[in-house]
């Protein structure tokens, strides 16, 4: 019954799929530990270094009250989906220079793909 929810989510979040089915929500916990250094992820909660991540996914870049952004960010144009969010978690510097993010990024595919999941499953409750 989770898979099939998740299922559901991620193609009304705009994610594909495949990559809904091969992501493991407990693993991309597990990644986001390395998120939590500088993120929150609650409904309404604050930011901190980086903003607040609740609801990330379908959401315009720049757009938490109250962070103040680089310019890069503020004038990307982005939309935060698993395809934008996948390259900017790849390598945050090169897939949008001038970002102020100082994380260097996730190396193996799969743990983008999870830590997404995680994302959108937190963001859903």
């Amino acid at each position: 019954m989770f898979k099939a929810m998740l299922i559901v989510i991620g193609i009304g979040m705009g994610m594909s799929v495949g990559a809904t089915l091969a992501a493991d929500v407990d693993a991309g916990k597990k990644v986001f530990r390395k998120c939590k250094a500088c993120h929150t992820l609650k409904d309404g909660g604050k930011s901190a270094i980086g903003p607040n991540l609740y609801g990330v996914v379908g959401r315009n870049a720049a757009t938490v009250d109250g962070f103040k952004y680089s310019k890069a960010m503020k004038e990307s144009g982005l939309v935060w989906d698993e395809e934008t969010l996948t390259g900017y978690l790849t390598k945050p510097k090169e897939f949008l220079p001038g970002n102020k993010m100082p994380f260097p990024g996730l190396k193996k595919p799969e743990q983008i793909e999870n830590v997404i999941a995680y994302i959108v499953e937190k963001s859903n409750k």
